[in-house]
């Protein structure tokens, strides 16, 4: 379960001077500026719907709404429906945790064993690295699409217990890999200390005493969810999606709410409104590894640090769902986009406000590897055999026909019928591939995520995939460029 933006990057802020910290306004120029570069990202992605939201010093001063929340229906989105924001969730779980060490329940530095010995090197994993993605335990859900076992309920601690007690991925510490079972982890830690519910936890102190309006669990509230969730096949429509089941949610991702209610969020997280000073230091301080090297992510967030500047950053998917959200703390600028697609729609929407927010635009200083799961060591030397037989695969799927031996279970539910059809009605006008390019490769999930650039004579693709350790291919997805 991913719940992640397919296009996020480690940002760094320029040294030029930022808009006045002391504007609580948009200017109608600025206004425009934001209107037309939204409607042209908006535009561009093909994602069926997506609400805006800008805070500046204190202020909610921008919130639109784009397209339709319900295809099918042509629902139009509204700024004050409720929609996922996946991984963003994991902000709300830290600050669970945070609240406790507070309240001398917990220490970040506690091993994962006080609760959990049964758990592999659980006295040698710390909620700190939980919460930092340096535990090593595998993710239990790095897929991109939805898997036949998440569309069945499932039970948090049968589902962790599965995954932590596998062999770790590193020693703790060593290393950063995006895991959404740190964070399940992390919620069974609240619930085993308080002797409640998470979602009970989390409503009383932290969705209460903040005032969040609207705020969903997806276990136990998507019936009141309004807009539908949609993929793309290939270069397809947008296609329904398969919203998971309950249970695999908890820490990692259970929230929906309206795109103001996660923009006052930021704002509590800049104005330090709810958790102690000490806390929100954790939680916007980057982990650093054994070897002294930054690992660019907090308690639950990206962070980034240039030109006296420090940006937070984080985004999600579920079924159907994207979102991406960005709060620079020194200028008081939080912004975010929440869309009803699987694909780069929300992360597209945010770049292109940044530079109207900020006097000049952040600069990636290194490409996300896959979903959130940039990994620290230097990037390995290619061989070409997995770019020959993803040319191969691609070629096959521009006739509609596909090599089943050559994928799990998984992935050949991806690839139902209607699913083959769309890849071939979609590509085949493209003509022969001309080349294509390994662009990176990481492990996440005990398999070897790749991204490549896949050029036609007239357009130039992007093409991810998941290979397990026997070969066998879990993920292979396309996206427009």
């Amino acid at each position: 379960m991913r719940f992640a933006v397919a296009a996020l990057a480690v940002m760094m802020v320029s040294t030029s001077t930022a808009l006045a910290q002391t504007s609580t306004t948009l200017t109608s120029d600025e206004t425009a500026k934001v209107d037309a570069a939204v409607k042209a990202a908006f535009d561009k992605s093909g994602v069926p719907s997506a609400v805006v939201g800008i805070r500046r010093g204190g202020s909610l001063v921008y919130t639109r709404a784009f397209g339709n929340a319900i295809v099918e229906k042509a629902l139009p989105a509204q700024t004050t429906m409720a929609y996922p924001v996946g991984s963003i969730s994991k902000q709300f779980t830290a600050a669970c945790i945070l609240l406790l060490q507070e309240q001398g329940k917990l220490k970040l530095d506690d091993p994962v064993s006080k609760w959990f010995p049964e758990f592999t090197r659980a006295n040698e994993v710390t909620i700190r690295n939980l919460l930092t993605h340096t535990s090593g335990y595998s993710d239990y859900a790095p897929q991109d699409y939805t898997i036949p076992a998440w569309t069945k309920p499932i039970d948090s601690y049968k589902l962790i217990r599965e995954w932590a007690t596998k062999p770790l991925d590193f020693d703790p510490g060593t290393r950063w890999q995006y895991s959404n079972t740190n964070f399940q982890m992390a919620a069974l830690i609240v619930e085993k200390i308080t002797g409640q519910p998470f979602h009970n936890y989390l409503w009383a102190n932290v969705i209460q005493p903040l005032k969040l309006e609207g705020v969903l669990d997806l276990d136990t509230d998507r019936t009141k969810l309004k807009p539908h969730g949609y993929e793309r096949h290939a270069l397809s429509p947008p296609r329904p999606a398969i919203l998971e089941a309950p249970g695999w949610y908890s820490g990692d991702a259970i929230l929906a709410m309206p795109v103001a209610t996660l923009l006052a969020w930021d704002e509590s997280i800049v104005h330090r409104t709810l958790l102690k000073p000490e806390s929100y230091d954790a939680m916007e301080t980057d982990f650093k590894l054994k070897d002294g090297s930054s690992s660019h992510y907090g308690l639950g967030v990206f962070v980034a640090h240039s030109g006296g500047k420090t940006i937070l950053f984080h985004g999600g998917e579920v079924g159907g769902f994207v979102s991406n959200n960005v709060v620079d703390l020194t200028d008081d600028i939080a912004y975010a986009a929440l869309t009803n697609f699987e694909g780069p729609g929300a992360d597209a929407i945010t770049s292109a406000i940044r530079p109207i927010l900020i006097a000049s635009p952040p600069r990636a200083v290194r490409p996300a590897a896959a979903p959130e799961q940039t990994s620290v060591p230097a990037a390995p030397v290619y061989t070409p055999a997995p770019a020959e037989q993803a040319k191969a695969i691609l070629t096959s799927l521009q006739t509609g026909k596909i090599d089943r031996s050559l994928f799990t279970p998984d992935a050949n539910f991806y690839f139902s019928n209607g699913t083959l059809s769309d890849f071939a009605t979609s590509l085949a006008p493209l003509g022969p591939i001309v080349t294509i390019a390994q662009t990176s490769e990481a492990l996440r999930g005990g398999m070897t995520y790749r991204t490549y650039d896949v050029k036609f004579a007239t357009r130039t693709l992007s093409l991810n995939s998941y290979t397990q350790k026997d070969g066998r291919i879990e993920q292979f997805l396309v996206n427009g460029d």
